[in-house]
């Protein structure tokens, strides 16, 4: 029974790494859509977010399997408990991608946003895959330290959000109200994305210590 408890663990791991790899690559086309206006690479992250939702069902339903037949309790229970969380947080982080893509359709065949925003756009993207990068790495080999880098990039974006925040409400913002809309709203999808990141984070460190975070 043990060994096929662990057995289990070892898949519902295998399949959030496979998320996590997943929700980095769709932003990361996202992006690329949103700042060329890419119709192809937009339409492609819409529709492969079905696929991040299907992992995001395959760990739901193994979660349940898992506690219906196993009972776990103390670290066992730690451990399938954190990959129902984490695997959430990583479903949204690819709903996420996927409003950047939709935006950039709403907006095709223009660009989504102007070039002046193009530069701060393209440092929130970098740093949202170095923590998508970072949080696939400590899912497949579980570590405070590498979870806890999480929240330095967090705060990196939040002060990109600011940043894009003052050229958005300045008296010489020369685009109108919807353009100003839709940036701001960029970089929330952006912040989120982060956020959720390091949440995932927490929750390995929860994984690891069994002490709550956050």
């Amino acid at each position: 029974m043990r060994e096929e408890f662990q057995a289990e663990l070892t898949e519902l791991s295998r399949l959030l790494v496979t998320m996590a790899e997943g929700v980095r690559a769709a932003m990361r086309k996202a992006t690329s859509a949103l700042l060329k206006a890419d119709r192809d690479a937009a339409e492609l992250v819409v529709e492969r977010d079905v696929e991040i939702n299907h992992l995001y069902r395959q760990v739901e339903q193994k979660v349940c399997d898992i506690i219906a037949r196993q009972a776990p309790v103390a670290s066992d229970l730690r451990a399938v408990v954190a990959a129902l969380h984490i695997s959430a947080d990583l479903e949204r982080m690819g709903d996420l991608a996927e409003h950047v893509a939709k935006t950039s359709l709403r907006r095709h065949p223009s660009p989504a946003v102007p070039a002046e925003l193009r530069p701060v756009f393209k440092q929130m993207s970098e740093v949202a895959d170095r923590m998508a990068e970072k949080i696939t790495g400590v899912l497949a080999e579980p570590s405070v330290e590498g979870a806890k880098e999480l929240e330095t990039e967090d705060d990196i974006m939040d002060d990109l959000e600011r940043a894009l925040f003052k050229v958005l409400l300045s008296d010489d913002w020369p685009y109108g109200a919807e353009t100003a809309i839709d940036g701001a709203l960029l970089g929330r999808f952006y912040e989120r994305y982060a956020d959720h990141a390091v949440n995932s984070g927490q929750q390995v460190i929860y994984l690891i210590t069994g002490e709550p975070v956050g």
